[in-house]
């Protein structure tokens, strides 16, 4: 290589690195905010910092690959230019605390400027340089807290270590009342753990250095070590206008796993070697994918590159096909997965099936909405992804000829391979009908009784589904019901909800059209119970729990509820855990 060219290569390489370091450094500066806007009740600010989060990464890598583009010229496009300047950037970033994150920084741009189809592993981190993620990265990560001589649980030994924790993580709080909070969480721990182990014993008790912040919670996150095994410890903090208090203890893997769900808003925290947090969570959420974890803390480009390893990684192990997802056929998208993997791909028809009108464009605004918004829980988490490419004899012939007929703008078909221009990418889950179907009669009602809860939370977070089909909602492994159809999704605000006008005679009453003008965004409650489809047993339990769902009434106040600002909390974990039930709401 010319001196010149390995003078260019050099500065490409600095260029995208110091962008890289950028984002890095601005992440970390609004994440490091999240503390004092939890402390000060700054709710709106917290909402703020998370938006301005997510648009970070797109911003810096547009102004890179801008930057390179300038540069570069008419040679920006040379691929033979661009091997060696990965080869400079790997020498740049490999004592980097965030280099594996730093490889999906130079894919995102790589991509941008060469479009590029499938993976090149000339110009693009198809594979990490660095191996997996190690606890041993950051030898600072954990803080331990001792029992003192007598290891043996204790009423007054958990007071003591929690006091412990909140004097070092919480030094600068106002508790409401911190006595009476060590009090019933002491009385919790050691309700839960006697429980599980007997008469039990500690080996140790490890915390995870940084607090963990979304919305009104803080989380302080760490281990119980025990001789019999080790357990996820989850302490869960509330900030009311009283102050900070104890609102939850959490020793179960399903109740941690949820607080890091792929249905949740990004949590934020503040941590030198992200890698090595990443590598502690999977310690104690061990069927938590590594893509969802670094999703879950922010880190959803990479989240993405570890989502697209494990696709390549489970093609490699297996023969099976691409197939069509379980559930009825979806109008707008095609849905398709692999029988033994849990990630469901979803294109846009390049036209919806009657009824649905919408056109591509209102379902990528959709997805963006969904993207921003409070997922609070019960939205699905989607990838968005360009240009992913299979090979053609992985697809079913029925769904190959789909595609190829009806999602033409989405897919393309050359040389042996299936271009998949544009796909969203969802946690698989079990469709809400088909697990009515299937499942035992005290599933189906919990599940049911879930689904009337689902619907609540998304009107608490002002999103209203459109289409309450059971067909578009699902039961995660941990029995929760989600929404991940995002077509006739809106804001609750947006909507009007009306009572159904009384027929004034007998023609207007067997009218099979409307006799009254009915306008976009008019919804009618009383309606709901005939199109959900809940009979019998299950139809007469959601009724009777979830009835207020047919009244006008109910969505009018909870619309008055946004409008005056109030922002309605929403539990994260299971009712019966908090310490302080008669404060919910506040």
């Amino acid at each position: 290589m010319a001196s010149d060219d390995r003078t260019i290569v050099r500065e490409i390489a600095h260029r995208i690195f110091g962008g890289m370091q950028r984002y890095f450094a601005e992440f970390s500066d609004i994440t490091k905010r999240s503390r004092v806007c939890y402390l000060d009740r700054d709710w709106a600010g917290l909402q703020a910092d998370a938006a301005e989060r997510l648009d970070l990464h797109g911003q810096i890598v547009r102004c890179v690959v801008a930057d390179v583009r300038d540069k570069l010229g008419d040679r920006v496009a040379e691929k033979l230019l661009w091997p060696s300047i990965k080869v400079a950037y790997i020498e740049m970033i490999v004592d980097a605390a965030t280099r594996r994150q730093a490889e999906s920084f130079f894919n995102s741009v790589s991509r941008r400027i060469f479009s590029t189809v499938g993976v090149n592993p000339d110009i693009e981190f198809v594979e990490s340089c660095c191996g997996e993620p190690s606890m041993e990265e950051d030898p600072d990560l954990l803080r331990s807290f001792a029992f003192g001589d007598d290891s043996v649980g204790t009423d007054r030994d958990w007071a003591l270590v929690l006091r412990r924790m909140m004097e070092f993580y919480c030094g600068d709080a106002r508790f409401a009342d911190l006595e009476r909070d060590l009090e019933l969480a002491d009385a919790e721990l050691n309700r839960r753990l006697t429980l599980r182990w007997g008469r039990y014993s500690i080996d140790s008790v490890e915390m995870a250095d940084a607090m963990f912040f979304r919305g009104r919670r803080a989380y302080l996150v760490g281990r119980i070590a025990s001789s019999v095994e080790v357990l996820p410890f989850v302490i869960v903090l509330v900030h009311r206008e009283q102050g900070v208090s104890i609102d939850a203890v959490l020793v179960d893997e399903n109740e941690a796993s949820i607080i890091f769900s792929f249905t949740r808003s990004y949590l934020h925290v503040d941590v030198a070697h992200p890698d090595a947090l990443i590598a502690f969570l999977k310690s104690i959420m061990p069927l938590k994918p590594l893509a969802e974890l670094y999703t879950a803390i922010g880190f959803n480009k990479h989240g993405k590159t570890e989502l697209y390893r494990d696709v390549l990684n489970h093609l490699s192990q297996s023969s099976e096909k691409f197939v069509y997802a379980r559930g009825d056929t979806g109008l707008v998208m095609i849905v398709f997965t692999l029988p033994s993997y849990d990630v469901v791909f979803k294109v846009i028809r390049d036209k919806p099936l009657p009824p649905k009108t919408m056109t591509r464009r209102d379902v990528r605004t959709k997805y963006q909405l969904v993207f921003k918004h409070d997922r609070a829980g019960r939205l699905v988490d989607a990838q968005e992804f360009e240009h992913l490419e299979f090979a053609l004899d992985r697809f079913s012939d029925a769904l190959l000829e789909e595609l190829r007929t009806s999602a033409s703008e989405s897919i393309s078909i050359s040389g042996g391979y299936v271009d998949l221009k544009h796909v969203y990418t969802e946690r698989r889950i079990t469709p809400l009908n088909l697990y009515l179907r299937e499942e035992p009669i005290d599933r189906a009602l919990a599940a049911v009784t879930d689904y009337g809860q689902a619907i609540k939370d998304l009107a608490f977070s002002n999103i209203f589904p459109g289409d309450l089909l059971l067909k578009n909602f699902g039961v995660t492994r941990h029995g929760r019901v989600i929404f991940y159809d995002y077509d006739e999704l809106c804001l609750l605000t947006s909507c009007h909800f009306r009572k159904m006008p009384v027929a004034r005679d007998y023609d207007e009453e067997m009218s099979a059209e409307p006799w009254f003008y009915v306008a976009d965004n008019d919804i009618f409650p009383e309606e709901f119970p005939s199109f959900l489809c809940l009979r019998g047993v299950i139809g007469e339990h959601f009724d009777k729990v979830h009835g207020d769902l047919f009244t006008p009434g109910y969505w009018r106040e909870i619309q008055q509820r946004h409008l005056a600002e109030e922002i309605i909390e929403i539990c994260p974990y299971p009712f019966h855990r908090r310490l302080h039930p008669e404060l919910a709401g506040l």
